[in-house]
């Protein structure tokens, strides 16, 4: 079927309406009419070729909520007018000791919601600044926030699950002392989920003016990076820092902070690496430096859940599809609080 999207045809073109075709569900495939998308960082970085491997024309989009408007004949688990979510995944090669552990995001076979290879036309995927996806329904997740949240749950797909998942894989709660880093899309999100599971939040920012606006999201401490002495106050007293910063920065800073057996785990993806830690910085408190890349599917559909029990959703700015070029250049200053959400109905205003 033909469908209108917002894309690019190459990495120095703003993006544009574009025309793209969806297959038809097959037996176990569900489609989804796009109310909202979601606008990541990483759409920023793929779209223009910052990140390699861009393929072209690049639709970008893995915060996706809507409707489900058709099902394969195979597909018990989804009905029409369902609200359901798709993030950054759909597909997977299903066979492997990862997919099996429903750690689909880590499997070698991982099929990208935009920019991986697929048999459908251009020959990769194409994400969800387009009026609808079809989607394999095990990548399929249930929404069962107020259809009035819609447009704030759209960036959990991305934003949520990328704080959430080394949230709890390093067990933030009651006793814990957690640290996130940079207060934007994904960290604004970190400040509320390990808030609502209980851990003591401290939020770390460059910035002064953003003191008051991260204790409103529940940090119950904020620190200005840049400030010495605010950072040797907090020195060797953390469980786990999230850090969530997509530039390159210096990391010593924040692994001095760590108690023993400590970990700052990397969530922001820079365009750039990182300059390397000092080891000592490492070895001398057995901390770990480690990285967590979104979650896998069951874990996405706990945080959704999660979400919902606890009333979080995220801080967005809904935009039409043609500001996206605009809201680009706005997210590379930081002016947003905190995600950008396209509102998919102006993909054909």
């Amino acid at each position: 079927m033909n469908v209108k999207a917002f894309g690019a045809h190459a990495g120095d073109q703003p993006l544009q309406g574009l025309n793209i075709t969806r297959r038809a569900p097959r037996a176990h495939d569900v489609q989804i009419d796009i109310a909202f998308c979601g606008v990541c960082h990483s759409d920023i970085h793929q779209v223009r070729g910052e990140w390699p491997g861009t393929l072209y024309p690049c639709v970008p989009g893995h915060e996706i909520v809507g409707r489900v408007s058709a099902i394969g004949a195979h597909v018990k688990d989804f009905k029409a007018g369902d609200l359901v979510g798709v993030g950054c995944i759909v597909d997977s090669c299903k066979q492997c000791e990862d997919c099996d552990e429903g750690l689909e995001n880590y499997c070698d076979g991982m099929v990208g919601t935009y920019n991986s290879p697929t048999p459908d036309a251009p020959g990769h995927t194409l994400g969800g600044y387009s009026q609808n996806i079809v989607v394999h329904e095990r990548f399929v997740l249930r929404i069962s926030h107020p259809e009035s949240q819609l447009a704030e749950v759209a960036p959990l797909l991305c934003a949520g699950i990328t704080t959430y998942s080394p949230l709890r894989h390093w067990n933030a709660g009651p006793g814990k002392k957690v640290g996130v880093v940079g207060i934007g899309g994904l960290g604004h999100m970190g400040i509320k989920l390990a808030h609502a599971m209980g851990a003591h939040v401290v939020a770390f920012t460059t910035s002064e003016s953003k003191r008051e606006d991260a204790k409103a999201l529940g940090a119950d401490e904020v620190v200005v990076s840049r400030n010495l002495d605010e950072m040797a106050a907090h020195a060797k007293s953390f469980d786990l820092i999230v850090n969530t910063v997509a530039a390159p920065h210096n990391l010593d800073a924040f692994l001095a902070l760590l108690k023993r057996d400590g970990t700052l785990t990397l969530v922001g993806a820079p365009s750039s690496p990182h300059p390397s830690p000092q080891v000592f910085n490492l070895i001398m408190k057995r901390r770990s430096l480690a990285g967590s890349m979104i979650g896998g599917i069951p874990e996405t559909q706990e945080m959704l859940d999660f979400c919902a029990e606890h009333e979080i959703v995220a801080d967005i700015e809904l935009i039409r599809a043609d500001q996206v070029n605009d809201a680009y250049e706005r997210m590379l200053k930081g002016d947003i609080k905190y995600r950008f959400v396209i509102d998919n109905a102006t993909l054909v205003a």
